[in-house]
């Protein structure tokens, strides 16, 4: 009776050990709470709105003008809450100045990378929410001005500086999709402290609203 009954009694445990191995991962793929990873790479755009900034200046006057951001991003982990965050952007900065009552606008392009401290809360129902400081290093790509006296864009060549280095700050929130999928919202506001352009002396900084996804 025994020798009968012992193929039935494997064939159960079997059984019940792939419904126990299947309910486990269905918790796990559910649960409020998920491992962190260690590195984390995705892809951004970030449409912005910038200006320029001429200090105690009174003869300029700036209006912000919509631009936008793309590129790739990199979190690297210290601990589940604390992130070394980097990446390569293509930033556009648009903006326009009026002096001796003539609006020249501005087109600069530049290609940065983010040197930021991210602190993120756990990872709870789904969500967590961050918080983003540091730096932005940028190299200039393109630069072209449109005066009242011409109706197309002329490149700046040297009276827009090569260099750029702004102070960031952020925050938002990412919303686990699936296991190895994370959605990130934000704003950010970065201030630059490097001049842009020879003409006036400004510095241009800028908002950001921050759409980005991590793989």
């Amino acid at each position: 009776m025994r020798k009968k009954t012992t193929p039935y009694c494997i064939l159960l445990a079997f059984l019940l050990g792939s419904f126990s191995g299947h309910r486990t991962y269905a918790q796990d793929y559910y649960s409020s709470t998920y491992q962190y990873k260690p590195v984390s790479l995705g892809i951004t755009f970030a449409p912005n709105m910038a200006w320029m900034r001429h200090g105690d200046a009174e003869d300029y006057r700036n209006t912000p003008k919509f631009g936008f951001a793309y590129g790739l991003l990199a979190d690297f982990a210290f601990t589940e809450n604390y992130y070394f965050a980097t990446g390569l952007l293509i930033n556009t900065l648009n903006s326009d100045v009026e002096y001796t009552d003539l609006t020249h606008s501005y087109r600069l392009q530049y290609a940065e990378i983010p040197l930021t401290l991210k602190l993120k809360s756990t990872m709870r129902y789904f969500r967590s929410y961050y918080g983003q400081f540091g730096f932005t290093g940028g190299l200039k790509l393109n630069a072209k001005e449109k005066s009242p006296a011409s109706t197309t864009r002329t490149s700046m060549g040297d009276e827009a500086d090569f260099f750029r280095l702004a102070l960031q700050i952020g925050g938002g929130v990412e919303w686990q999709l699936d296991h190895n999928m994370v959605m990130v919202t934000g704003l950010s506001f970065n201030n630059g402290f490097t001049r842009a352009i020879k003409a006036g002396e400004p510095r241009n900084s800028y908002v950001a609203f921050n759409f980005g996804i991590f793989f």
